[in-house]
């Protein structure tokens, strides 16, 4: 299991830590991977197809650049992501679906919970550093998160 305390108080030199804000919703309290990024507004159509992607190691970063409108992730693309392996979803925005979230074995955070869907648009960017609460999210990088809170190293500490 892993346990932000312990990796800072390890390697504190070593971690970037995200401002408290985000909310744990899914069923793995605690998750951690390699950085993949979505930049987003009320629009999951690159959520959903990079869940479809195999995500073994990998922790999905997406800035929906903090929409308290709309919620980028459900329970359907939180199954697909589940099924095909991704450790986690940090959701700079909104999810729904909270209960079914809740039972499937994938670290979910986000800011809160909406019942909107996003429109499917199909705009966004994919693999580009992201940046919200203070921290700047970079693929390939490592993040780690739990009920403590989010941190983000630019090698894996676990």
């Amino acid at each position: 299991m892993i346990s932000t305390p312990d990796i800072c108080d390890a390697h504190g030199d070593k971690v970037r830590v995200l401002e408290p804000m985000m909310i744990n919703f899914g069923g793995r309290e605690s998750f951690g991977g390699q950085i993949v990024t979505i930049k987003c507004f009320e629009d999951n159509s690159l959520v959903r197809e990079l869940v479809a992607e195999p995500g073994q190691g990998r922790v999905l970063v997406v800035d929906a650049g903090g929409s308290m409108r709309r919620a980028c992730l459900g329970d359907m693309l939180a199954e697909k992501a589940c099924k095909n392996g991704w450790e986690g979803i940090l959701m700079y925005g909104c999810i729904r679906d909270v209960d079914e979230i809740g039972q499937l074995d994938i670290g979910v955070q986000a800011l809160g919970a909406h019942p909107m869907k996003t429109e499917k648009k199909g705009i966004g960017e994919r693999d580009i550093a992201v940046h919200f609460g203070g921290v700047t999210f970079t693929p390939g990088e490592f993040v780690y998160a739990d009920n403590n809170g989010v941190i983000v190293a630019r090698e894996s500490l676990i």
